[in-house]
């Protein structure tokens, strides 16, 4: 800390946080893999070979609309009704369990898809 200091007094360039690592992506693969396959940033970092943080800054930098995380769960394929009723056959903690999500993710979708109506 006290050498950063005592660079910014001699006005010297002062580096800070870490390097980044992986070269930035092109607008032109971030909207390929972001927005027409419908990636994760995760996913698109791990494809590029750099950190998620770059990819979430090069798409904010290019003005690519972020998706909100709203129902991304896998159990959107899954009709209301048939759900319920795997609930009342096995219940929550069986039919999570055949389903392969937690039980709590379960009762959390339901709490928000209920909510929606």
């Amino acid at each position: 800390m006290a050498r950063i200091k005592y660079k910014e007094a001699l006005a010297l360039e002062v580096k800070r946080g870490k390097p980044p690592i992986g070269k930035k992506p092109a607008k032109k693969y971030l909207q390929r893999l972001y927005v027409k396959e419908s990636r994760s940033i995760r996913e698109i970092s791990n494809l590029l070979g750099s950190t998620k943080d770059m990819v979430y800054r090069a798409l904010k930098k290019y003005g690519i609309e972020l998706r909100s995380g709203v129902c991304r769960s896998k159990l959107r394929k899954y009709k209301l009704s048939t759900l319920e009723e795997g609930i009342r056959i096995k219940g929550v903690r069986g039919y999570a369990e055949e389903l392969g999500v937690h039980e709590n993710t379960l009762r959390y979708y339901l709490r928000g898809v209920t909510r929606d109506r």
